[in-house]
């Protein structure tokens, strides 16, 4: 007991304002490292929660220049789906378009374009040659459903294409030129190979920073269990073009996340997380499992009751200090996940060695969070839990074997260690982000730092007490 160490957290320190020579908050860079191989242009990530991400989110995670991460809790195939839809949303080139064959029907193309959720379908004949398009301009009033798509199609001699390896901008002068909204792209044997549409020419100019792999599209994550099938859902995933795989244990320094992470790299060429972790030697252990970032927070979450169950943890601001110190010899991004309630939050964790910072109850509340929004007396709501919680634990069983599990015996022996709660609505997630990315340019600017890595080298934290904290909010006045 004699070598007790005083570990603080996010509300026990503040940053000594440093000499600034920014003259507006534009000049600051918010770029950083994801994992050793993948960049983004804010350090944001939302968290692998079911009431935090799925598709909607990432997509708009990924437009700002962070990226989100699919939670695990759902079958393989609706994970991929998930994942399918946020590398669909928008890229410069979409590599496999959709395609149906002209023998089809009308009702077929409905229904096809209403499940993908698309306004135009390519066709090809049984080799892949193009031989016309569909829209749901040819197909909204057409009542004869039987109907063959030949019947009603837009011919391929009669369509305007383009060859393999057109810019983005010669793309945008025929789309433009000819007043179309899709430009089929094949090859000098007039084989379909590509596709480029005006919605995602018009996605690029609106969203400059959005966080994208090298053929344009949206980057996101996925997260993956330790038992069972994971080795399964990580092929799965890879195949649905998921950029990182997300080790999700709460304890991840122990064997089962050490081994699950050495199987996946000795099977597939895939960046992957590890975590969770609070200490120096967690991250040692992880990064020489094999792992390409590591995710710090042992039970600093809002709604995670870890060291209230189990006594465990490390205050979040002392364990990114400690992470840090080995992540950042070694070349491998830590991720502060978890305890964030503000940019102010944010600025400290990246002050104290992380590389970015993942997010959930924050932005739990937003409309592209999962789930319903509860409307109450006093305003409205959504739902968040954590994933250890009971419901959690219901909820996941529930759905992947279709049954009210919830007086199975076997649950009367879970010890949850999170609760579920309810977050005040927040409106879209970009204006939350706007809010957040603006702050922590701010806090950059106060600590004269021009980027992240100036940031960490800048830093000086000053321990404060019961007083400051109160000081820093607002005081002595009445609220209106």
């Amino acid at each position: 007991m004699k070598d007790l160490k005083l570990a603080l957290t996010y509300d026990d320190v503040l940053l000594k304002p440093q000499k600034s020579s920014i003259k507006s908050r534009k000049d600051v860079s918010l770029k950083t490292n994801l994992t050793k191989n993948i960049t983004l242009n804010i350090p944001l990530i939302s968290a692998n929660m079911d009431t935090v991400t799925e598709s909607a989110m990432a997509i708009q995670m990924a437009r700002k220049g962070g990226i989100g991460i699919i939670h695990r809790f759902m079958t393989i195939q609706e994970q991929v789906n998930e994942v399918f839809k946020v590398k669909r949303a928008e890229s410069i080139f979409v590599d496999n378009p959709y395609t149906l064959t002209k023998e089809k029907t009308v009702l077929d193309a409905k229904e096809f374009m209403k499940t993908k959720g698309i306004s135009g379908i390519l066709i090809v004949d049984p080799k892949g040659k193009l031989e016309g398009i569909c829209t749901s301009r040819d197909i909204i009033f057409e009542r004869e459903l039987k109907k063959p798509i030949s019947e009603i199609m837009t011919k391929n001699s009669n369509l305007i294409t383009a060859k393999f390896g057109i810019s983005p901008g010669e793309a945008r002068e025929i789309l433009h030129k000819n007043r179309i909204e899709k430009l089929p792209i094949i090859d000098e044997n007039g084989f379909l190979t590509g596709l480029i549409t005006s919605s995602d020419i018009k996605k690029i100019e609106r969203h400059p920073y959005a966080c994208k792999d090298k053929k344009g599209r949206l980057r996101v994550g996925a997260a993956i269990g330790v038992k069972d099938d994971f080795l399964e859902r990580t092929e799965a995933l890879i195949r649905a073009n998921c950029d990182v795989i997300v080790i999700d244990i709460a304890h991840g320094h122990s064997d089962l996340a050490i081994n699950t992470v050495k199987s996946i790299k000795k099977r597939y060429d895939v960046n992957v997380i590890g975590g969770n972790i609070a200490t120096e030697r967690g991250a040692k252990d992880l990064i020489e499992a094999g792992c390409d970032a590591v995710k710090i927070g042992i039970g600093p979450g809002s709604i995670c009751t870890t060291r209230m169950v189990t006594g465990c943890g490390v205050p979040q601001l002392y364990a990114i200090l400690d992470v840090s110190k080995i992540a950042n010899k070694k070349g491998i991004p830590a991720i502060a996940d978890g305890g964030i309630r503000g940019s102010n939050d944010i600025v400290k964790a990246l002050a104290a060695g992380a590389s970015s910072v993942m997010m959930g109850s924050i932005i739990a509340g937003t409309e592209e969070s999962p789930g319903i929004t509860l409307t109450r007396e006093d305003g409205k709501y959504k739902v968040i839990r954590g994933m250890a919680s009971f419901g959690a634990a219901i909820g996941r069983e529930s759905r992947e074997n279709n049954k009210d599990v919830s007086k199975d015996k076997e649950f009367e022996d879970i010890t949850p260690e999170g609760v579920e709660a309810l977050v005040r609505y927040k409106g879209n997630v970009s204006e939350v982000l706007n809010k957040l990315i603006g702050g922590l340019r701010s806090g950059l600017s106060y600590n004269g730092a021009h980027n992240l890595q100036e940031l960490q080298k800048n830093a000086e934290f000053i321990r404060i007490t019961n007083s400051s904290l109160l000081e820093n909010k607002p005081h002595d006045v009445k609220k209106y």
